[in-house]
Order: C-alpha cells, then structure tokens, then sequence
C-alpha cells in the first residue's frame, strides 16, 4: 500500500484496501467535507453579520443625522412657516440683556459621551493608531467586532490597560462635543456660551478615560493633576475669576471625588491645602447627577441588559443570545463591562436606609399616570404636600431585584427565601465551549445560578451581597475603589482614604462657605428603579438571568411594564437620586456640608419635540437631550455670568422631591 505524503488526500485503495479501510477512508473524507462546509459556514455567517450590523447602523447614523440636522437644513423662514416665530437660542438672549463672558467655565462629561483613541493595538488593530474606537461614526464596531470589543476591554485583574493595548481620552472641547455624527452632547452649550463671548481660553472640557476607576485617572493619565493645574490657570488669567464647574452623569461624582483628592495632602491627594476648593471654584452646577448610583447599573452589571434591551429579547428571544451570526452580543458586552471599574461607582449607595426594604421604600405612593401641574416653577419644600401623587399605587421599589411577578408584589411575610452567600459553586456547565465569551457566570455552576433564584428578592443591601457572588473578580476590584454605605463618624480617619470620596454619603463637602451646589436634572419621564427577573433554565455559554418582559401591571396607569417599575426621572437617573443630596443631605449646615454652602435644585420637566424640526428638542428632560434644553443653559449663562442662586429664583421643583427626602431617616 502507497504511503500517503504528509498533509496529502488519501490515496484510493485499488482494490487490495480492506472493506474496514475503505469505509474508514470515506468516513474521514466525508468528516473533512462537513468541516470544510461548517468552517465556511462559521466565516458565512461572521461575514453576514458584519455586513448586517454595518447596514443597520449605517441607516440609523443616516436617520439620526437627518433628525438632527433637519432644523439647521431649512431655511428659518420655512421652518418658521411651519412651526410659528423660532425662540432666540439662550445665548443670543442673553447677549441682548448685556451679558458677557465672566467666570471661566469647566466641563466634565460623563461615562460613555467622552471619546477614547487608540494609541497602541494588536495586528488586529492595524491601521487605526489615533483613530476613535469610542465616539464618531463607530465604524470599527461593525468592520471589526471582536477586534473593537478586545480593544475596549480592560485588564480583569487590575483593571488598566491590557499587556500591548493603550486607548487614550480624546483631549479638547472635541472630546465630548457631539458623542456621534449629528448627535450633540456639549456642542449645544459651548455654542451658546460661545455667543456671549467665550471661547476656547475660557473654556476647558476635563477629558478623561471614563471606564477606568476615578483615582486610577490619576495613577495612569494624571487627569486629575490635570485638572486642578488647568482651573489654576484659568482662575490666574481671567483676573482671579472663580471657575463655574459644570459635571455631567458620572461626572458629578468623578468631580465630587476630585474636591475630596485636590485637597488632600500627596500622594494619595493633590496637596491643595483644605481652602483650595473655596479659592479657586464660585460653583458647581452638576446636571443629572446619579449621586446616590442608579439601579440601572444593577442590571447592566448583573445581567448587561437595561429596559431597551430586555425589549429587544422579548420582540426576538434568543437573537442577542444565540451564536446566530457567530457572535453572541451580550456576553461580549457583559464581559467588556465588567472590566470598567467606573460602572461599579454608580451603583446605589446609602444601602436600605435609602432606598428601602422589602416593605418601604420612599417614592411607594408615586404614581405613573400623575396629574400634570400647570405651574410650579418655583415649589420649595413646604409646598411639596402639593405634589403629583395622582392615584396611589403601592410599589416595593426596595425590591430593585425580584424573581418573579408575585414575589416583587407579595407581602415579605409570605417570601420564603433561601440564603445564597453559603452556596456552593461548581463549574457544572460545559464550559470549556465558552472560553471565548467567558463571564464569571461561567464559574458558578447550576448550584449557584439557582442558589441566586431561591433568594427570591433583593434589596440595596443585599444587591451588594449579590454582585459579590456572581461577580467576585469584578467586585474585588471595586471594594479597592469604592463604598457606598452612610458613614457613622465623618471624622474616622479611614475616610480619608480615596474609595469614599465619590460616595457623598461618606464624605464632606469643602470648607467654601460661598461656593454653591446646583442639582439641575429633568423629571416628568418613566426611569427604571426595579426589576422582575426570570431564570434561564439550561443556559450554557448565556446569561443565566433575564429580565422577565411579560410582567406587567394590571392597571393603565400600573408602575411595571415589561418587567421594569418606573419611576419619575430623567429616563437614567431617579430623581431620589439626583435630588437627595441638595434637598436634604447638604441642605443648610449637616455634617456632610459643615460650612453650609447654598445648595439649589432645579429640575426640568420633561417636553419632548412638537415636531421633527425641533431636533431632538428644546424643552427636553431626558438624560443627555437635557444639554440642549434652552431653560438649563439659559441657568448656566447667568451663573457663569455672575448671577448666583437666588438671582435664579432659588429652587424650581416638579417632583416630590423634598416628601421623598423627609422619608428618609438619615442622621445630619
């Protein structure tokens, strides 16, 4: 018999091949055949993939650029024909009352909006040194996926860069102007500010890389070293004019956290000295700040999924989690994630005592079909028996996670739940064909996937419990960065370590009795604040845990549609998060703000656009369409101006706010 060459076909037998050797000969063919095939198959469908994802965003870039760009398009007097007389923008009104540049001015955006660059990559990466992988048109999200998604991962132990992979934050007003093509963040306000006279000496955009952990800005990038010599500078060339400091989303409490480092002695702070703050900051105007988390982190860290994608499953169950096109989405989200050490400080903190427990929680008589209020553009806090409570509706908002309908709305007495801290794990699952998409869940085991069901309900206490159990790696690295419990004594010296400084729960204000503290959020849209969650069964390779999207209420006006209870808010933030701590917790002189700093809310209710020439609005509440509102710019012009608090009218409140915040027992 002819011995075949290495790599080579079998020969075919002439006839002296045994009837064993010959179907054992077909049976490799065939085999390699159906490799082939199913190799072709795999590239097929990754080719499909790129190439449908690319069309899909490719159009929704092409309709959200001509959504925006529409009003600009057309000429003012047709655009006036159509909707009536265009108001001035904030800015030109103000330059016609007189007012002109004053205070320098400093943004600081938020995770997600700020740009990230590529400066050093695997071969994968080629070609796309300084180009954005985060911001502008994404285009190698859908040419190079797997590519994109290694590139924005972080080191799952240290949480910094990977071995070989360096992705810098945009610098400039560019970093966050427009978060995409047509899609503005800043442009909107730098532009109106830019109408009274600033300009770019005027104006400093505090980039920095958003999905590292906030004192590892400093350890890596020196973004907060950055920071403080910029606003030294503007505040010694504008005369010794204060900054007005204007923080977005996470930002606020990345700027909460840079008050506490830069006047803190080195290394660990700035070395400011304890009157820096007061010297160099005339206020801070922090816009939908998450300052107690938000409990859409919950989800995104627990399952990576928030109320649009949970509508995305139920529409097409199992597109996102099923290897249909060679890539399963949200396990590489999840696994993306989870190595930004920034999601964990926007979880909620001040545990039960703020948000409530299985039976309490401030805003349960909130109602989602409230009566609208005709005028309350100046409600304070004894006004606030005023509120739109319309009809009642019980909520267990303490519960942000339940499992199951009936367990989100039973009685606790009638909850018997299994503790699942004890639990064992066990690498049950198959999971060496998921190495690629590997998420901790992957180590947990059937054991103790259930173990997290049996526990039926969880609150902000024990969220903390449950991360830890599904999420160790993550959370070890977390524990370094940041806390969120309500500390007993704000003079313990553990608090001068830098994992509290984010968290104004465990943490003082600066000694700057004439520096102000604005809250300036949107109110009047449905916001997440809990969750009904259903089990997976067999979820090899999956997310186990899904929001359950076919629990709903059984009343209209219910607070729990498609698995998700509402409340009110700016669509990301609740509004107890946002408002708590100038209603209550800094108001007047507490032991969280010793010097008494005037503190203001102003809130924002909600309009959306009239039409498709308003854009995407200018009366809008929402969470990043609020930079466009001409109410809170036309705010931020005359503080940056000169103007302070009460030349606003002090506080202009919609919600319940100050009743919610009375709820809350929390020792000042």
């Amino acid at each position: 018999m002819l011995r075949r060459r290495k790599g080579s076909e079998p020969e075919k037998s002439s006839g002296g091949d045994s009837k064993d050797q010959r179907e054992d000969g077909s049976k490799k063919e065939k085999e390699k055949e159906k490799g082939k095939l199913k190799s072709t198959r795999k590239w097929s469908c990754i080719d499909n993939c790129c190439w449908f994802v690319g069309c899909i965003c490719s159009i929704w870039w092409f309709l959200l650029f001509l959504f925006n760009a529409m009003p600009a398009s057309f000429p003012q007097y047709v655009t006036e024909a159509i909707t009536g007389p265009l108001p001035d923008p904030p800015g030109v009104k103000l330059r016609k009352e007189g007012l002109t540049v004053n205070h320098p001015v400093v943004f600081v955006p938020g995770i997600v909006t700020g740009g990230l660059e590529l400066w050093e990559g695997h071969q994968c990466a080629d070609g796309l040194f300084r180009k954005r992988l985060w911001g502008g048109t994404f285009g190698e999200v859908y040419k190079r996926p797997l590519c994109w998604v290694e590139h924005m991962s972080l080191d799952n132990e240290t949480g910094l860069d990977p071995p070989g992979i360096r992705i810098r934050p945009v610098s400039g007003l560019v970093a966050a102007d427009y978060f995409a093509p047509g899609y503005f963040v800043w442009a909107v306000l730098i532009a109106n500010l830019a109408r009274i006279g600033y300009e770019e000496k005027t104006m400093y955009m505090a980039a920095y890389d958003w999905r590292i952990s906030f004192q590892n800005t400093e350890v890596r990038d020196q973004s907060l070293s950055r920071i403080k010599s910029n606003i030294e500078l503007m505040v010694a060339t504008s005369g010794g004019k204060k900054v007005v400091v204007i923080p977005h989303s996470m930002g606020v409490l990345y700027f909460l956290h840079f008050m506490k480092w830069v006047e803190a002695p080195a290394p660990m702070g700035g070395g400011g000295g304890s009157g820096w703050c007061a010297k160099h900051i005339k206020a801070v105007m922090n816009i939908g700040g998450p300052f107690l988390g938000v409990p859409k982190a919950v989800s995104g860290l627990f399952s990576a999924e928030a109320k649009d994608i949970a509508v995305a499953r139920g529409i097409a169950p199992g597109f996102l989690d099923a290897d249909v096109f060679g890539l399963q989405t949200l396990q590489h989200v999840m696994r993306m994630t989870r190595t930004w050490d920034s999601t964990m400080s926007m979880l909620p903190k001040g545990g039960d005592t703020v948000w409530g427990d299985l039976d309490w929680s401030p805003e349960a008589e909130y109602s989602c079909n409230p009566k609208k209020q005709m005028n309350n553009d100046n409600k304070t806090a004894d006004q606030t028996e005023k509120g739109s409570l319309g009809l009642k509706n019980s909520v267990n908002y303490g519960r942000i996670i339940s499992f199951g309908k009936d367990v989100a709305e039973a009685h606790s007495s009638r909850i018997e739940r299994l503790d699942f801290r004890g639990a064992v794990k066990g690498k049950n699952f198959a999971n060496t064909t998921c190495r690629d998409i590997w998420t901790e869940y992957d180590d947990m085991g059937i054991g103790g996937v259930q173990a997290v069901v049996d526990y039926k309900s969880y609150t902000a206490d024990s969220i903390l419990d449950l991360l830890h159990f599904v999420a160790p790696k993550m959370m070890s690295r977390g524990d370094a960065h940041f806390s969120y419990g309500i500390a007993d004594n704000l003079d313990d010296p553990k608090y001068k370590h830098y994992k509290y400084w984010s968290n104004p729960l465990e943490t003082k204000l600066p000694n700057a009795p004439d520096m102000e503290i604005y809250s300036m959020y949107g109110v009047g849209i449905p916001t997440e604040r809990a969750y009904v969650y259903k089990l997976i069964p067999g979820a090899e390779c999956y997310i186990p845990f899904q929001i359950d999207t076919s629990a709903d209420g059984s009343s209209k006006d219910t607070c729990l549609k498609g698995g998700v209870f509402s409340v009110d808010g700016d669509e990301t933030v609740p509004v107890l998060s946002a408002g708590f701590m100038c209603a209550k917790g800094w108001r007047g002189k507490t032991r969280f703000n010793p010097s008494g700093m005037q503190t203001y809310i102003r809130e924002y209710d909600h309009a959306p656009p009239a039409n498709l020439l308003e854009g995407r609005g200018t009366q809008s509440g929402a969470h990043v369409d609020i930079m466009g509102n001409f109410a809170l710019i036309e705010d931020i012009i005359r503080v940056a101006a000169g103007a302070k608090g009460k030349d606003l009218g002090g506080d202009r409140v919609y919600s319940d706010i100050f009743k919610w915040s009375e709820k809350i027992n929390l020792k000042l």
